[in-house]
C-alpha cells in the first residue's frame, strides 16, 4: 500500500508523551498576553506540516512553538527546525523535544519581531507557524516586504484568525479585499489551505482560524514594495471614499492614476491587484 502524502518522507518518530501531559508537567497555561492558543490534535498538526509539501531535510522556521505541538509534526516530517520562542516557560519542554530529535531542532529565545530572518536561519527556508494572534499580521507584512526577490523564504504556511486569512486571499470587490490582499498577492500566490475550528485549540479562542499558504511569484518590474505599501495605505485608509479623495494627500498618486486611464471616482476595493501595480509603477516613472 502506498504511503499517504502526509507520511511520505517522514522520519521514525520517538515515543513522546501526550501534549496535555507536557503542558501540565511544565505549567504551560496559555498566556493571553502573548496571544497563545495551543493546538493539541496531532493528526491536525501533521496535516498542517504537510501543507508546504515534502520537508525532508528542509530548513523550517517556526514562530511561537509554545509546548511544541506543531514542532513535533515538523520534526516527524524530517524538517530541520529553527524555533523562536519568547516565553521562557516553554524552554524545558522544547529542550526535551530537541533531545528526542537529535540535531533537528534549534531553539532561539527571543522576540521574532526583533530577530531578522537571515539571522535566525542560514539559507532558504519554509516558515510554518501557528502565529500568536497579537503579532501575526505584523510578521506577515515584514516577510511580504522583503527587498530582494525571490525572498529567503520559499513558502509561508501560517495560522491566522479566519477573518485575517480571508483578507489575505480576498479577491477584488470582496468585503475582505484590502491592503493585506494586495501586499500578499502582487508578487506571491496566496490560498486558504484549511479552516480550523476554535474547539481544536486550548484554550479555545473566541474566533475561528484558518491556515494560509503563500509562495513567491515573479515580481512585476518597476515597482518598489515601499511604494505599493504607501499607495495601498492611502487608498484603503479611507476605503469608502473615492480615490480622488483618498489619494490626494499622496504626491504623484492622482497623476499616476490619470496616466493609466483609471477613473478617480472609483473606490479602492474596485481596483485589481494589477491596477494597483500599474499605479505604483507610474508613480516611480515606469
Amino acid at each position: 500500500m502506498a504511503a499517504s502524502p502526509e507520511l511520505r518522507g517522514a522520519v521514525t518518530a520517538p515515543a513522546l508523551p501526550p501534549l496535555r501531559e507536557v503542558i501540565a508537567r511544565h505549567g504551560l497555561a496559555a498566556s493571553k498576553a502573548l496571544g497563545q492558543n495551543f493546538l493539541l490534535d496531532e493528526q491536525l498538526l501533521d496535516r498542517i506540516a504537510a501543507v508546504p509539501g515534502d520537508l525532508m531535510g528542509a530548513q523550517v522556521l517556526e514562530i511561537g512553538p509554545g509546548p511544541g505541538g506543531l514542532t513535533r509534526a515538523l520534526l516527524r516530517a524530517g524538517a530541520q527546525v529553527t524555533a523562536i520562542e519568547r516565553d521562557r516557560r516553554c524552554m524545558p519542554a522544547l529542550a526535551e523535544l530537541a533531545e528526542a530529535f537529535p540535531d533537528q531542532l534549534h531553539v532561539i529565545e527571543g522576540d521574532a519581531l526583533a530577530i531578522p530572518l537571515a539571522q535566525a536561519v542560514d539559507g532558504p527556508c519554509h516558515i510554518v507557524s501557528n502565529l500568536p494572534y497579537n503579532v501575526g499580521t505584523a510578521l506577515l507584512i515584514s516577510w511580504l516586504g522583503w527587498a530582494d526577490w525571490p525572498p529567503q523564504w520559499r513558502s509561508l504556511t501560517l495560522m491566522f484568525q479566519r477573518e485575517v486569512a480571508e483578507r489575505i486571499v480576498a479577491e477584488t470587490n470582496a468585503d475582505a479585499y484590502g491592503r493585506l490582499a494586495i501586499l500578499s498577492q502582487w508578487r506571491s500566490t496566496a490560498r486558504l489551505a484549511m479552516k480550523v475550528h476554535r474547539s481544536a485549540f486550548t484554550p479555545p479562542p473566541k474566533v475561528m482560524s484558518a491556515v494560509v499558504h503563500i509562495t513567491p511569484a515573479p515580481m512585476p518590474e518597476g515597482v518598489r514594495p515601499g511604494r505599493l505599501e504607501a499607495l495601498t495605505a492611502a487608498a484603503f485608509g479611507q476605503r469608502r471614499k473615492m480615490l480622488r479623495q483618498s489619494l490626494k494627500g499622496l504626491p504623484g498618486a492622482l497623476a499616476a492614476l490619470e496616466s493609466q486611464g483609471l477613473d478617480a471616482s472609483r473606490r479602492a476595493e474596485t481596483l485589481s491587484v494589477e491596477e494597483f501595480v500599474r499605479i505604483a509603477r507610474a508613480m516611480d516613472g515606469g
